[in-house]
């Protein structure tokens, strides 16, 4: 046995891990495919040192959302659902109605969502995505590198 013996699988600590910030343009990217990226970095997928249960991802700045593509009828068709838990108060938008209102951000959002843990770690990560509509952000200062996808 010698050497092989003290070999161990190495986790991460939550404290050691260095995030990096990356910026995604999502003009003319279709919703599924970059929301799997975004979803992947977002979980730290892409680093080595991935552990399931320790955040080991990187930030993510998603900008021009307004601008995304989705194929098919997808946009006149696919419907996003409401419900604040009274009675008969569901509501239903298209996706053409978010990407057309005051927050087309919100689809992008919804998309990353579901690909990530329905649990506490899922929601911090979520809180590293941030989705703006135009192609301004508030991030310079962090330094974000430019992310190809596609």
């Amino acid at each position: 046995m010698g050497v092989q013996a003290h070999l161990a699988t190495r986790s991460a600590k939550p404290g050691e891990v260095e995030a990096k910030w990356f910026v995604v343009d999502a003009t003319d990217q279709i919703l599924g495919r970059m929301s799997t990226r975004i979803a992947s970095i977002l979980r730290g997928k892409h680093h080595a040192l991935y552990t399931p249960h320790v955040d080991t991802g990187d930030h993510v700045i998603v900008i021009n959302a307004e601008k995304i593509k989705l194929t098919g009828n997808k946009r006149e068709q696919k419907t996003y659902y409401r419900h604040s838990g009274y009675t008969g108060s569901i509501k239903q938008r298209t996706a053409a109605q978010i990407l057309d209102g005051p927050f087309p951000d919100r689809v992008v959002r919804h998309s990353v969502r579901g690909m990530l843990p329905k649990n506490t770690l899922g929601r911090q990560m979520l809180s590293k995505l941030k989705v703006y509509a135009g192609s301004e952000h508030p991030h310079a200062a962090q330094k974000p590198e430019e992310l190809k996808i596609g």
